[in-house]
């Protein structure tokens, strides 16, 4: 730390302070900020999104790993991933994760919300969400009474269509499944095409549809580049926070509100390092306690993906098609004069919920992302052969795991355990899922399409054998949430209102306050946060 001492300097006070520009703080800057009247500092670990991988839509296929936009903070080794230490990108850089992630728009189910009022999170129904979820957004598909029109986020319908994966759907049916033609109406049941966030041709990240175009207000500051060491706390409030940046450690005062939307796993870190967290880390650590709250960085969740790769018997993957350089140009062209084509897709293209016979009350328990393409991972070279990949999670695992800091470096990373796969239910609901994708791919419409399964191969023949693969090949959806939990209960890390407990004038407002993961891609239900946050800001200094 001596290094990062060498400097100190004050800055003028601010109204609010917000500490990260993904997806929740760039909402929370746009409304914050839209009172002349009021002074708002925006501070970014990463710099501006100008990289043009950043703006292509299957760009993050190069960015999602790539260290100058992403920060790769790393599990721990454990039981349920095999002793597998998985990457856990998270995006540094202008817009957060919505800037690398790939671009599926979903909201979740509506029980997911009901869930959250249901576990102490008073007003967070799906009736009380809604009408949030359509302010921020402009749907550029059918009218719905239920979709946003004037909203400054655009969502797209799918623009690319491939024969294997409507091939896919149709044998989805067969098998059973219904056909959704949207899942952004409160189900996720059944199958169709992803919705997507993209204007024009160009991603739309939550910097491009909510910072960009007010980044000039003479009353919004923002700072990229630098690293949060912790809020500042005087006798029960939050007076403002510390900040590093090139060699300097500087003070920043806010008069009004600290906001941390730092996301899942850093905005517990930056309480922890604040002494707001478990007294025993706490003390562990040298760090002094301002507030004993166990829960901070427990609660952590997140989508556990089980993938199997088919070997197709025509042309007909994106593997071979990028192989062929007159191909590629032509999806340069058609991406270039009409905005569509398989430039424009993300991670899934098709794809939809079902319930797996341990689903209650007919909800969906499995989500599937179906891709006409296979790889090792995101941003590892296709594979040389016809790869069609179809990946599976539970959408709504038991297992928790937790967070916590490892020193009082503020720029170490967390300890983190997500406990994946611990209880039996996890295990039973993801098998129940690979089987099914198996079936699927035995149905009339899809079975001529392919000769062999790669993965996980006709070694995998018992549930047994199928849970072992999921344990050594399975990882991450990017969807960690949970650690600042939002509840009515006095051990919730935030109130209903994502006022911290036991500190006045901090808030946590991004996917870390999420009781229960949803039931699909959480980038939607992130933005809805920031949403209703900053309305819940405007409302308290109005009061």
């Amino acid at each position: 730390m001596s290094e990062q001492e060498t400097t100190k300097e004050n800055l003028d006070g601010y109204d609010y302070i917000i500490v990260g520009a993904g997806s929740a703080g760039c909402v929370l800057a746009n409304r914050l900020s839209a009172d002349p009247n009021c002074s708002v500092l925006l501070l970014e670990a990463g710099e501006w999104d100008r990289n043009y991988w950043l703006k292509l839509p299957v760009g993050y296929v190069k960015t999602v790993f790539d260290k100058r936009f992403s920060r790769q903070f790393q599990t721990e080794p454990e039981y349920g991933t095999a002793g597998r230490s998985l990457i856990w990108p998270r995006g540094r850089v202008i817009g957060g994760s919505s800037s690398i992630n790939a671009l599926l728009f979903i909201r979740g189910q509506s029980q997911d919300f009901d869930d959250w009022q249901a576990a102490g999170a008073k007003g967070w129904s799906y009736e009380d969400v809604l009408p949030y979820f359509t302010r921020i957004e402009t749907y550029s598909g059918r009218a719905d009474a239920g979709r946003g029109k004037a909203g400054e986020l655009s969502v797209s319908d799918l623009r690319n269509s491939n024969p294997s994966c409507q091939a896919w759907i149709e044998a989805a049916k067969q098998y059973g499944l219904p056909e959704n033609d949207g899942f952004n109406g409160g189900s996720n049941y059944g199958v169709g095409a992803f919705q997507l966030t993209i204007n024009n041709r160009w991603r739309e990240s939550a910097s491009v549809a909510f910072l960009h175009p007010i980044r000039s207000r003479p009353n919004l500051t923002v700072q990229t580049g630098v690293h949060v060491s912790k809020v500042l706390i005087h006798n029960g409030k939050a007076t403002g926070v510390e900040w590093m940046k090139g060699g300097h450690v500087l003070v920043s005062s806010a008069d009004q509100e600290v906001i941390l939307s730092a996301g899942a796993i850093q905005s517990p870190q930056i309480l922890q390092l604040s002494g707001v967290g478990p007294k025993n880390i706490l003390k562990r650590h040298g760090i002094n306690i301002k507030v004993d709250a166990p829960s901070v960085g427990q609660n952590l969740q997140d989508h556990y993906m089980a993938r199997t790769i088919v070997r197709l018997n025509k042309p007909q993957s994106l593997n071979d098609e990028v192989r062929n350089p007159l191909r590629l140009m032509s999806m340069g062209l058609e991406w270039l004069f009409k905005g569509t084509g398989p430039l424009t897709v993300g991670a899934g293209q098709v794809g939809g919920g079902a319930c797996s016979e341990f689903a209650i009350e007919g909800r969906a328990d499995l989500q599937f992302t179906v891709m006409p393409f296979s790889a090792d991972k995101a941003g590892d070279p296709l594979h040389r052969y016809s790869g069609f990949t179809a990946a599976v999670y539970q959408s709504r695992p038991e297992s928790r795991g937790y967070l916590e800091i490892k020193s009082d470096d503020p720029l170490a990373d967390p300890r983190i355990t997500p406990n994946y796969l611990s209880t039996e239910l996890d295990q039973k609901t993801l098998v129940a899922g690979v089987k099914m994708l198996r079936d699927i791919y035995q149905q009339p419409a899809f079975k001529s399409l392919y000769d062999k399964e790669i993965v996980p191969g006709s070694s995998a023949a018992s549930d047994e054998d199928i849970l072992k693969f999921a344990r050594n090949s399975g990882g991450t959806v990017f969807h960690p949430s949970g650690t600042c939990r939002a509840g009515g209960d006095t051990k919730s890390v935030v109130d209903p209102d994502l006022k911290v407990r036991g500190v006045r004038g901090l808030r946590v407002i991004d996917a870390s306050i999420m009781p229960q993961i949803p039931s699909g891609n959480i980038n939607a239900a992130t933005l809805m946060i920031g949403e209703r946050g900053a309305e819940k800001i405007i409302k308290s200094a109005q009061s």
